[in-house]
Formats: structure tokens, C-alpha cells, sequence
């Protein structure tokens, strides 16, 4: 079977997916496609039908296996073309939303890279309890963006990274409550809650197209250069997406943006007279920024934190199944258990190292099909590799002269996806009348207070910083909707084993 096929076939496993093995799976293909689109790769990661012993029979390099250096290397630099831009994109967006200088969102980019690399070997080496011994790639979550932003404009970094590591500790004691939290987080409720976050990040996407807040300032919003460069950006994108070659279909965000960056250079929209150096180190400081904490802040990145637990859970479900390791019994759920501990413990460093949450990649599960090597040391390859691009400062600078329309232009199509992930996962639940009340519940709350955000202005500062998040609102709505009406999905047995 050529990858193509396997590419086709793998697209439909949410709705073909029979038996219970393969019923747990496509539930973690549901939560997890958001990761898998945000990270721009357009490949899946397991045949609907394989089971266990298939999936391990196809195998070259087994979970435990030392593949040799040159192929360890090759597989490690495919995983790292996967995540790479996925990884620098949401401290790019934050730190543009949030008006910082060049040197601070240089700083955030490098670290961002520098925590990942730090998570992601955490993950695969499973230190104690801590970690899943998968060849799982953690980075820089998507999900936390419009949370974070609202936390920036409150009170800056220090109150984003006290929300980070103080908001952790809720995705750290799901982990260990995980099969309660599973009864309660549905697949309907996640996937409501994934779609809020792609449809509020797209307000985030579409600002950037237009030019950001600078030109909003300066009144060039919105001018025919600025959505020019998008639209060749987002156009280049979905060319070589659309490729039959699976390189370039996997390295299409970074090629739509290069072709964005090249054409902004020359039309003089980038200025390198700004970067005074490219050389020396970017050492990691602890608490650069300070830390302040803020309960409305914490509260709203802890309910993402609670979805994110779900999506890693799927993560590594799938993760499982295609390295041909056992997804039910004791050994996964210690296993499950341990990489959504990670998942939290990981953010918790990544807000002391002054990045962002992070959390798994599905977008490499589809890579260990492709290539077929499992290997967990190929992780620690992969996290050397962003040890060393988060220290050298020339990565960070380049990436952060990034004008707002290009990046817009790729941002924008991945909220889109994202978005589109969640309505996929909704449409994978037998949708019956009680279904339709909690997504009309859940959608009404979070859509309105991202479409009117003074709806607000006459409460406590306390609930407004709370709830003027679309995501926190509308996940806190799906919840409690969902608990009082008393759903029971079709997919809530297979979930729970």
C-alpha cells in the first residue's frame, strides 16, 4: 500500500472504526486532529482496522529499539520539520498581540524552543511517574493562546507565567483522577471546546492578516499589501499542501511562509538594521520576567489545562496503538496517566523557563507511521536539536521580524482547521436533542462574549477577566450543560476502558 493510500484510507477511521480497540483510537483521532491541523501536517497516523500486533508487525524500529546514528538522525530532523513552526508560531502571536519589542519576543521564541526540547525528553526518557516512554513531541500549545492574551493585557508576563505554572497543577491532578475526568470531559465537550478555541482564534488570525495592531495604529489596516501577502501566503500553503509528495505536504507551512518572507524583504517590509546581533547565547533565566498571580488568570487557563488533559489522553492512545503497545489494562492507563502528568509538569517548567503551556503533538504520530521507527531515542535527539536552536538567540531574531500579514496568512488557515477539528469530533457522537441543547448552551455563551465583549463591563473585574475568554466561557458552559442534562455518548464506553 502506498503512503498516499494509507494518507486516504487513515482519513476516515472516525467514522469506520468498529471494533473496541479501534473505537478507543478513533476517539483519540477526534481530540487529538486539532493538534495534527495546527501543526500544518496533512497525514494521519494508523489504518482504521489494524490492531496491535499489525501496527507493531509494520514497525522498523520498535519502541525500545536503538536505530543507527544515520537513521536516527533522519528520522529526528522529519519530526522536527513537523512541529517546528508550530512550536515558534504562539509566542509569535502573543507577543504581537501584546505589543512587545523585538528583543522580548526574540527572548520568548528561543525559550519556547528551549522548553520544548526540555519537555519532550521528559516524555519519552519518563522520568518516575513523569512521563509516557513514547517517542511523544511536546511544544507550545495553540489552545492556551487567547487565555494568555487576555492574562498579557491584565498584567503582562509576570501574570501569564504565574497563570501557567499556577494552572498546571489542574492538568497535574487529572492525571491521577484520570477516570473520573473522563466521564466528565466527553468527547461532545471536548469537541465544542475545541471548535470555540479555533473559531476565537481566528479573530487573533484574521487582526494579523489585516497587519495587526501596529497598523490599526498607523491606519494601514486591512490595505490591499497586507491581505496580498496573506493571500499569497495562505495560497502557497494550500499548493503544496495539495502535493502528492509527502515532503512537501509536511513542510508546506514552512514553505508558504519562507515564499511570504522573501516577497516581504523585497517590497521592504522587513528591516534586519533593527537586530543589532545574531551572535552569542540565549542562557535560560528562570523567572525573567517575575511572576504574579491572579485568580481569574489561573481559573482560565486551568479549564483549557482540563481539556488539554483529554487531547493528550488521545494523544497518547494513538500514540500507543501505532508503536504496538498494549491501549487498554493497567500497563497503558499507568502509562496514559504518567504522560498527562508530564503534559502538566512540562508546563509548569515551561512557565519557570518563561514560555507557554505545552503539550503533544499528534502531528508526529502520523510521522512514526510514515517512517515507520518508534523508537523513543529518537526523542532525545529530536529534544537535543531544540535545545540548541532555543540557545542560539539568530533563530529567535529571524523568526520574530515575521511581518503580522505573513504570519497571518498561515495562522489563519490553521484556526480555521482548528475548528474544523472540533466540528469533526462533535460529528462523530450520535447528536440526539440533549446534544443539540448543550452545543446551543455552549456556543451561545462563548460566541457572545467574543462577538460583544461588553456584556461584561457591568461585573466584577474578577468574573470579566474570567469570562471574557469565548473558550472559558463556552467550555465552563459545555460542562456544567453537559452534566446537568445528563448526555450519554455512544463513544463513553471505549473512552473509559
Amino acid at each position: 500500500m502506498s503512503e498516499q493510500e494509507k494518507a486516504t484510507q487513515a482519513q476516515s477511521s472516525a467514522d469506520t472504526a468498529k471494533t473496541s480497540t479501534t473505537n478507543a483510537t478513533n476517539a483519540a483521532s477526534a481530540t487529538t486532529d486539532q493538534n495534527q491541523q495546527s501543526g500544518g501536517v496533512d497525514v494521519t497516523y494508523h489504518e482504521p482496522n489494524a490492531t496491535v500486533t499489525e501496527m507493531k508487525a509494520e514497525l522498523i524500529y520498535g519502541l525500545n529499539d536503538r536505530p543507527p546514528l544515520k537513521d536516527t538522525l533522519f528520522a529526528a530532523l522529519q519530526h522536527l520539520l513537523a512541529i517546528f513552526v508550530a512550536i515558534v508560531t504562539p509566542p509569535l502571536i502573543i507577543a504581537g498581540a501584546l505589543n512587545f519589542d523585538l528583543e522580548t519576543t526574540s527572548f520568548l521564541v528561543s525559550m519556547s524552543l528551549f522548553a520544548s526540547g526540555v519537555s519532550t525528553f521528559i516524555q519519552c526518557r519518563r522520568l518516575g511517574p513523569i512521563g509516557c516512554g513514547l517517542l511523544c513531541i511536546q511544544g507550545t500549545s495553540f489552545s492556551f493562546i487567547s487565555p494568555i492574551i487576555a492574562a498579557g493585557m491584565t498584567g503582562g508576563l509576570s501574570m501569564i507565567f504565574g497563570a501557567v505554572i499556577a494552572g498546571s497543577f489542574v492538568e497535574m491532578a487529572v492525571s491521577r483522577v484520570l477516570r473520573f475526568t473522563r466521564k466528565i470531559i466527553t468527547p461532545l465537550v471536548a469537541g465544542i471546546v475545541v471548535t470555540l478555541i479555533g473559531l476565537s482564534l481566528i479573530k487573533v488570525g484574521i487582526t494579523a492578516c489585516g497587519g495587526g495592531f501596529a497598523a490599526m495604529s498607523d491606519g494601514t489596516f486591512g490595505s490591499m499589501e497586507n491581505l496580498g501577502l496573506a493571500a499569497l501566503v495562505l495560497v502557497s500553503i494550500l499548493f503544496f499542501n495539495r502535493s502528492s509528495n509527502r515532503y512537501l505536504r509536511m513542510s508546506s507551512i514552512v514553505i508558504g511562509l519562507v515564499i511570504g518572507y522573501v516577497v516581504a524583504y523585497f517590497i521592504g517590509r522587513i528591516d534586519f538594521s533593527a537586530v543589532q546581533s545574531y551572535g552569542g547565547f540565549n542562557v535560560p533565566m528562570p523567572f525573567k520576567y517575575g511572576i504574579d498571580f491572579n485568580l481569574s488568570s489561573i481559573i482560565a487557563l486551568g479549564i483549557v489545562y482540563l481539556i488539554t488533559a483529554i487531547e493528550a489522553y488521545g494523544d497518547i492512545t494513538a500514540n500507543s496503538l501505532i508503536s504496538g503497545e498494549p491501549v487498554q489494562g493497567p500497563a497503558f492507563i499507568k502509562r496514559a496517566s504518567g504522560g498527562i502528568l508530564a503534559d502538566g509538569f512540562n508546563s509548569m517548567v515551561a512557565g519557570i523557563l518563561n514560555s507557554f503551556p505545552n503539550s503533544i503533538f499528534a502531528q508526529n504520530n502520523g510521522m512514526i507511521q510514515l517512517t515507520g521507527v518508534a523508537s523513543r531515542y529518537v526523542g532525545y535527539f529530536i529534544a537535543l536539536f531544540l535545545l540548541i536552536l532555543g540557545v542560539f538567540p539568530a533563530v529567535g531574531l529571524i523568526f520574530s521580524l515575521i511581518p503580522e500579514p505573513v504570519l497571518g496568512g498561515a495562522t489563519l488557515l490553521m484556526f480555521g482547521t482548528v475548528a474544523a477539528s472540533g466540528i469533526r469530533i462533535i460529528a462523530s457522537q450520535h447528536i440526539n436533542r440533549k446534544a443539540v441543547l448543550v452545543m446551543a448552551i455552549s456556543f451561545s455563551f462563548g460566541l457572545s462574549v467574543e462577538l460583544v465583549p461588553d456584556i461584561l463591563k457591568q461585573f466584577p473585574e474578577v468574573i470579566r477577566n474570567i469570562f471574557t475568554s469565548g473558550i472559558t466561557t463556552g467550555g465552563v458552559a459545555a460542562i456544567l450543560s453537559n452534566m446537568l442534562i445528563q448526555i450519554k455518548e455512544e463513544n463513553s464506553e471505549s473512552i473509559e476502558d
